[in-house]
Order: C-alpha cells, then sequence, then structure tokens
C-alpha cells in the first residue's frame, strides 16, 4: 500500500511552539468512496489562528487533537474521483490534513478556477485572510471618505488588504509593521499613506504624528502595547474590528494592559471582535468584490511561500518571528494532470 507523509500535533505547546511540537508520521493513501474524491495536496496555508487551535482551551473552534493531523486550508488536485461533480486535473480548495493527499466528501470542497488567478490566491488575497479583511473592514469598521484608519500587521496576509479596501474607500491609511521593507512594501507598493516600524519608534508618539485629525477606524491584528496606543488617539464614535492579538498568543503569562473602558467610553468607540466565519452566509459578496478589485488592478498582493513539506513547521513558526510578507503558504507538490497557468 503507498505511503504518504502527514504532520501531527506531537504535544501542546507552553509559549512559543517549536519542531518538538509535531511529529511527520508516515501513513497510508486513502481510497475514495462513492461521492468521494483522493486529492494530492499542491499548496498548503498556515495562519496565526492555528496557534490556538494546538491549546486545549475552549474557543471559536475545536482544538486540534494530539497525535492526528493538524488541517487547514489546502489547494489540492483531484487525481482519483468517484464524484459525478469532479473530474481527475480538477483543482479544488478545503479544510484539509496536513498530509501529501487526502480523501474528501464531494461537499467539503469547492472548484478553484486556474485561469482567473494564481490558485493560491484562494488560500489568501481571494481567500481566508481576504475575506476576514474585507468583512472586518467593511462591516465593523465602515470607513468613510476621508477618515483616517489605521491598521496593524499591515504587511500580513489580511493587513495589507484592509489597508488598500481602505483606500478605495476613500481613507487615509496608516499601516504598522515590523520592518523597514515592509513599511516600504506597504507605502510605495500597496500604497497607504504612511507606514510606522513599531521595533524602532516609539508607536504612540508616531502614530500621533501620522494621524494629525485622531483615527476614525483602528483595524487589530496585533493587540498588546500597539493596541494600547492606537486606542489612546481614536476619534468620536471610532469603530475598532478586533480580528487578532498575535502579539499574546505565545505569552505563558497573562497579557495584561491599560484597561480600555474609559477610553471607549469617553469617544463613545465600538470596538468588536469577530471570526470571518459570522460571515459565512455573505462569502459569495465577499469573493466577487475581491476578485473584481483584483482584476481591475485596485488590489495587489504578496506571498510568501516555501517549497516543501518538510518545511511546514519551520513556515508556521515563521509567521510568530515576522518573517513572512503578505500570505506565507507552502508549496508541497506540482500537480499530475492540472495546467496552473499562472503558478
Amino acid at each position: 500500500m503507498a505511503k504518504q507523509q502527514q504532520i501531527q500535533l506531537a504535544k501542546r505547546p507552553e509559549g512559543m511552539p517549536s519542531d518538538e511540537h509535531f511529529n511527520f508520521v508516515e501513513t497510508a493513501i486513502p481510497s475514495p468512496e462513492n461521492g468521494e474524491v483522493l486529492l494530492k495536496t499542491l499548496y498548503l496555508s498556515v495562519d496565526p489562528y492555528m496557534r490556538g487551535r494546538m491549546t486545549d482551551a475552549k474557543s471559536y473552534v475545536a482544538p486540534f487533537q494530539l497525535d492526528e493531523a493538524i488541517n487547514g486550508g489546502v489547494i489540492a488536485e483531484v487525481i482519483q474521483s468517484k464524484s459525478e461533480s469532479f473530474k481527475e486535473g480538477d483543482v479544488v480548495i478545503g479544510h484539509l490534513g496536513w498530509q501529501e493527499y487526502s480523501v474528501a466528501a464531494e461537499d467539503n470542497v469547492r472548484k478553484v478556477d486556474p485561469e482567473a488567478a494564481p490558485v493560491s490566491t484562494h488560500l489568501g488575497v481571494l481567500g481566508m485572510p481576504g475575506l476576514t479583511a474585507y468583512f472586518g473592514l467593511l462591516d465593523i469598521g465602515q470607513p468613510q471618505e476621508g477618515e483616517t484608519v489605521v491598521v496593524s500587521g499591515a504587511a500580513g496576509a489580511v493587513g495589507s488588504v484592509v489597508g488598500q479596501i481602505a483606500k478605495i474607500k476613500g481613507c487615509r491609511v496608516v499601516g504598522i509593521a515590523g520592518s523597514d521593507e515592509k513599511v516600504d512594501y506597504i507605502t510605495n507598493t500597496l500604497g497607504f499613506d504612511e507606514g510606522i516600524n513599531y521595533k524602532t519608534s516609539n508607536v504612540y508618539e508616531a502614530l500621533k504624528n501620522a494621524c494629525p485629525n485622531g483615527i476614525d477606524v483602528y483595524y487589530e491584528n496585533v493587540g498588546g502595547e500597539i493596541g494600547d496606543a492606537a486606542i489612546s488617539l481614536l476619534n468620536k464614535f471610532a469603530r475598532i474590528p478586533v480580528c487578532g492579538a498575535i502579539s499574546s498568543y505565545n505569552k505563558k503569562e497573562q497579557d495584561l494592559g491599560p484597561r480600555v473602558q474609559t477610553k471607549l467610553i469617553k469617544s463613545s468607540a465600538l470596538m468588536k471582535g469577530f471570526v470571518v466565519a459570522d460571515y459565512a452566509n455573505r462569502y459569495q459578496e465577499g469573493a466577487e468584490a475581491l476578485g473584481k478589485w483584483l482584476k481591475e488592478g485596485q488590489l495587489t498582493y504578496e506571498e510568501t511561500i516555501v517549497e516543501g513539506f518538510n518545511r511546514v513547521p519551520d513556515a508556521f513558526l515563521g509567521l510568530f518571528q515576522g518573517k513572512n510578507l503578505g500570505k506565507q503558504i507552502v508549496k508541497v507538490a506540482d500537480p499530475d494532470i492540472a495546467v496552473l497557468p499562472h503558478n
């Protein structure tokens, strides 16, 4: 029986994960039953939210199980089909295991069009990160023309799209990132009005200078002291979509900081946490808007692609060290049958 590699969660990390928390295991390549397809993994997504799933704590999604395959967004090729909905060579996206081959029910994957855009974009700007940016900014942030929008994690998969949508809506956009290279990218390539390197700046002073009229929308990806600084500069009726708090994901101790209640009361601000699944019934709306902007050249994107299934843990851990520009993806394999003109 043919074998494949699978990555399992070996033990639950306290603090920053390391290689010891992942096990590479050899397993059999499964066979599809009626209504199923056998898939070859082409691209695999690693995302910050996965850190939370490594902890056995109640959250909006179930934790990963020990000694079972970690799972997430995957672009795959159909190499055997027992479904009338798919044929060999179709390229699909689904929530699948970190393994080289998977069997999926026909209802658990959907086709992507390799002609429309590089298939990897369905893990990034046209996928979960893009939709997260779209709904968080437009539904909660509700940016109005002429307002000031501040984005933390601005060079990441979500933040980079947030800033561009804010520019499309006619806003002044200030991004916070972790290197001069990233600041250069968001200002000179993505069109942000200003960028702040939080590692070399006093973020509060830099934000005050960059936002002389205050902050109307603060899109929160990071938390910690960066969030504290932004919340101190809120305008009346400001909005704060809370997407992530990556600065605290690997802390062993409780994450403490200034209390926000008084600042929210004084500014009459709205602060709302969300996950993209809250908008599942509107995914088509978001995907169509993002696709239109991408086609028109109003959206651009960057992908950091690491090659090789053996490097999946390295790519995941790199997220917490700021190594990625844009969406972090792992290229696992080339297709056997499909033609990918953009890749």
